[in-house]
């Protein structure tokens, strides 16, 4: 497996950390972005490697949220790639980003701040304000692309989906290029990295998958296959990329949510694609009596679910992306196509085994299902 050709580091205390690696050459960086307690550097620790002639500069970032490490993987097998030998600019990779909440296995940052509302930061600025501020200005404002790699919230997983502001051009063409086959519209939530990035003329998009503190192959392979894939559609590495033949668009997203107290018993796996009216899961008491029945309320692709059978009223337990096609028929070529992808496949038979998935039971309902509740999803990365 490859190797970084330069071991030695260097500090990086002010500027754009890409200025301390010369044309050719390949380089361990420490980004220090803050002070702790004792006086000591609390550093980011970086990889930059650089072709012998310019091109695009692209950051690859990963646990932004310090629990969040499928990207965290990803990188860390980027760096290890025989492949990954540039033919123009630069590359810029962080395993980690948000270290101090990496290393407390948390979220946030130690003030229980969210990184991820903090950017571009500010110099004056709260304890997060001021480490978005250093990450923004050394890493990603130098940049003509971005690729931040998260994973769904505690207790959830995502099925792998790419999100972006896709009425961007450039974004747009990024996201496509990624080669995932479930694209989110989404300029992301005030003070996020990505539409921060975007809005400072850095194109930026932010792939979801899997759960929090794990490394889950099937998604570490869609991650590395992507970031591949964006940077041959860059002309940075050599091959053309492996694109998704269905691409499904979504413009809204909504948390279908638990009526009733108790356990469900599940009737999609992350990845499905369901028909309006299809059952979703099958809520019971604790002696296994059916009280109520979840339904998909419109056509649409199942992005996300909780990775907890008992819920109370009101919990999510199905985050569901509306499709604007309708009717079984489409269903079925839409679910076959984007199951004709290795690793689209990999990744749904993956994350299928996170629940347990059965089939409904039509004559073991003896009240009626009251609607599923709906409800709007910001987008949170």
């Amino acid at each position: 497996m490859a190797r970084s050709p330069k071991k030695k580091t260097t500090r990086i205390h002010d500027g754009w950390v890409g200025d301390a690696v010369a044309p050719g050459e390949a380089r361990d960086l420490d980004l220090v972005v803050s002070e702790s307690y004792s006086g000591r550097d609390v550093i980011i620790p970086v990889h930059v490697r650089r072709a012998e002639k310019s091109g695009p500069k692209v950051f690859v970032t990963g646990a932004l949220h310090g629990d969040e490490l499928n990207g965290t993987g990803a990188a860390r097998s980027l760096l290890v790639e025989d492949s990954l030998t540039l033919l123009q600019g630069t590359l810029v990779i962080v395993p980690v980003l948000n270290v101090l909440g990496f290393e407390r296995h948390e979220r946030y940052l130690p003030d229980r701040r969210d990184l991820n509302r903090c950017f571009p930061g500010n110099q004056h600025g709260s304890m997060a304000k001021r480490f978005a501020k250093r990450i923004f200005d050394s890493l990603i404002r130098d940049c003509d692309y971005g690729i931040d790699l998260h994973t769904a919230a505690l207790r959830r997983t995502n099925f792998p989906n790419v999100r972006g502001e896709l009425s961007n051009p450039d974004v747009m063409q990024l996201a496509k290029a990624f080669g995932i086959g479930i694209l989110l519209n989404s300029s992301g939530p005030e003070g996020s990295l990505r539409r921060e990035a975007t809005k400072v003329g850095c194109p930026t998009i932010v792939i979801e998958g899997g759960e929090v503190w794990k490394f889950e192959p099937s998604v570490v392979d869609c991650m590395v296959n992507g970031v591949k894939n964006c940077l041959r559609f860059l002309h940075m590495l050599e091959g053309t990329a492996t694109l998704c033949e269905t691409l499904m668009t979504i413009e809204r997203s909504m948390w279908i949510r638990a009526e009733r107290g108790g356990f469900l018993e599940f009737h999609v796996s992350p990845g499905d694609v369901v028909t309006k009216g299809q059952p979703i899961a099958t809520n019971s008491n604790l002696l296994n009596r059916e009280q109520n029945r979840l339904e998909a309320p419109f056509d649409g692709v199942i992005i996300g679910m909780t990775t907890l059978p008992a819920v109370q009223p009101g919990e999510p337990v199905v985050n569901l992306g509306r499709l604007h096609a309708t009717g079984q028929n489409r269903q079925s070529i839409q679910q076959d196509k984007l199951l004709d992808d290795d690793l689209h496949r990999a990744a749904h038979e993956h994350l299928s085994a996170v629940v347990t998935v059965s089939e409904p039971n039509a004559d073991a309902a003896s009240n009626p299902s009251p609607d599923a509740t709906v409800e709007k999803k910001p987008d949170t990365k």
